[in-house]
């Protein structure tokens, strides 16, 4: 199996090498477009340190992981924005993107693929994060294809998903269920995802990092015209999302859960990514209370019933933060959206419910062929030092490996 990795992403990189000259003979553009141009890369680099700082640093709430969860982090990006950049190559769009457009429409994918894997996290051996990236990334990009660009014929008319409420958050959130749904063993179930007062503090700094560069996420593609009223928009959803996780974690918990807030808050961000550049202030504020009453309630009350209800664990609860919050989001473009086509708007949130749950089902049984860890949620399986050692040593001499 390893030789069957090393041997596809030898042929990912051939691939990329290939169709890399697609965009060498791109033909200068008017200074007009390429200050739009310089504008998106400003924004794709923000998405960059969503990615890498903030994904990274939110995951390392399981206290003897860190180290696991940001290599993880730097490869899961590294596999996805290249084989994205395949895609576009091999099947070129009928409105050909510019290269800074090509970048960040991978970004998102990567983002959806960090959803995705924390799903999972620390569950899977490191390769096995790289061959996540390698069968999530094609059906991403099919979703991505059905959904926005009326592939198969599925979908008459636009879906409303200018930030990816429903292709990004939606579905990398299902996918990532659905790969737990075929990979969770009881011992996994059995043990604690643990953490302490430095991880939460590493979370909420990754939480934070997300918070400041949303905007620049939801306005990386839009018109020019239109930046300023979406980050506008995105920032109010944020604050809405965030004074509501407060009160309902104090209300649903009788404390403040500090996992509420590295998470719920952001809730609001992904809820008004469908309509952020059509929203108004007012409700772009109250998307964000509704969406951060719904996380925090998922955190608060669903998830330790649904856990203990399916034996599934969904390590960083990504069905709270992404997955309910983006469907949410879909759903609330019918009402904020003025001429919104309502049967191709439930339609493209079906086939991505769809696609993502069976594409995720499929890829969890390739997964789990690789085998599994010895010990959930340690660093010491795979990285040198004494951290989560003796979970390593008891999980072997209690003859009860994964595997």
């Amino acid at each position: 199996m390893k030789n069957c990795l090393r041997l596809m992403l030898l042929i990912g990189m051939l691939l990329l090498a290939l169709c890399s000259g697609v965009y060498a003979g791109e033909a200068p553009v008017a200074s007009l477009e390429a200050l739009t141009d310089v504008q998106k890369y400003n924004r794709a680099i923000h998405i960059m340190a969503m990615l890498l700082v903030g994904f990274g640093f939110l995951m390392v709430f399981v206290r003897k992981y860190g180290r696991s969860a940001l290599t993880a982090t730097y490869l899961l990006v590294s596999v996805s924005i290249p084989l994205y950049f395949v895609k576009e190559s091999l099947f070129a769009p009928a409105a050909p993107a510019t290269i800074i457009d090509t970048l960040i429409l991978a970004e998102f994918a990567a983002a959806s693929l960090l959803i995705c894997a924390g799903a999972v996290l620390g569950r899977m051996k490191m390769q096995q994060y790289l061959f996540l990236g390698i069968l999530f990334v094609p059906c991403y990009a099919l979703n991505e294809w059905l959904v926005l660009n009326g592939g198969l014929g599925l979908i008459s008319g636009k879906v409303v998903d200018t930030g990816g409420s429903i292709v990004i958050h939606a579905f990398g959130a299902i996918f990532g269920l659905a790969v737990a749904a075929s990979m969770t063993t009881r011992q996994e179930y059995e043990t604690a995802i643990e953490s302490d007062e430095n991880s939460d503090k590493y979370s909420l700094l990754g939480s934070m990092v997300l918070w400041v560069f949303w905007p620049s996420f939801c306005a990386a593609l839009v018109a020019p015209a239109d930046v300023p009223k979406t980050g506008v928009n995105v920032i109010l959803a944020l604050c809405g999302s965030t004074l509501a996780t407060y009160f309902a974690s104090v209300k649903l918990r009788g404390k403040i859960s500090a996992a509420d807030i590295a998470n719920a808050t952001l809730a609001g961000g992904v809820a008004i990514g469908s309509t952020c550049d059509l929203a108004v202030p007012g409700s772009a504020f109250m998307i964000g209370i509704l969406a951060g009453v719904v996380s925090t309630f998922g955190f608060a009350v669903i998830q330790g019933k649904l856990t203990d209800w399916s034996k599934k664990v969904d390590t960083c609860g990504v069905l709270y933060l992404h997955g309910l919050p983006g469907l949410l989001g879909g759903v609330v473009a019918l009402f904020v959206a003025s001429g919104i086509n309502v049967g191709a708007q439930l339609t493209g949130i079906m086939v991505t419910v769809v696609t993502a749950a069976v594409t995720g089902l499929v890829s969890g049984k390739v997964l789990a062929v690789m085998g599994r860890r010895v010990a959930p949620y340690v660093d010491a399986e795979e990285f040198d030092g004494e951290e989560g050692e003796e979970d390593v040593v008891m999980a072997i001499a209690a003859e009860e490996p994964i595997a």
